[in-house]
């Protein structure tokens, strides 16, 4: 099995293809919102949306702070540069909440464009960023081993819903247990 570090040495953004492409599909939209703001007139998506975008930059602003606090990266190292599993706060509640907060801005954008073009850039994009999200995944079981797979089977992936109810059913076995 790879190292921590070999499996980081592995990959770069520098020369992926992928991160490029969804990159650029996710970027449209942040364009769109500002050359076709509400272009349909439909303004309860354009209410959806600010609500969402402000959902998403909590979510990518929680778990930044909770990555830089439990993250164990060494001191002038970036946060990828972990060396301790996160699974406190937004991380209890889904696995990957910086991806999925990203994926739900650009969501937020699309429904305050309403382009056609911004949808299907959204979507596509979104999908592409998914993928890199598999990868991710790969990288922390090869980095963590069995604690991340563990984790993988409390934690659901993206899904704020099932994430909120699986902690909450934990801790209420926990405190069963401390009754």
């Amino acid at each position: 099995m790879l190292n921590a570090e070999a499996a980081h040495l592995g990959y770069s953004w520098k020369r992926d293809p992928l991160f490029w492409a969804y990159s650029i599909l996710m970027f449209l939209p942040i364009i769109l919102v500002f050359v076709s703001y509400n272009y349909y007139s439909l303004d309860l998506l354009v209410y959806a949306g600010w609500i969402l975008l402000v959902f998403s930059v909590v979510v990518i602003l929680l778990a930044g702070g909770e990555f830089r606090k439990r993250g164990g990266a060494p001191k002038g190292e970036s946060v990828v540069h972990t060396t301790v599993l996160v699974d406190s706060g937004v991380y209890a509640v889904v696995r990957h909440p910086q991806y999925l907060g990203f994926m739900l801005f650009v969501f937020a954008l699309v429904l305050m464009s309403q382009h056609w073009l911004s949808v299907i850039s959204g979507v596509l994009g979104s999908a592409l960023f998914y993928r890199d999200v598999l990868r991710e995944e790969q990288m922390s079981v090869v980095k963590f081993g069995d604690d991340y797979k563990r984790y993988m089977e409390r934690v659901p992936r993206m899904n704020f819903l099932i994430g909120i109810l699986r902690l909450l059913r934990r801790r209420r076995k926990q405190s069963e247990v401390r009754a």
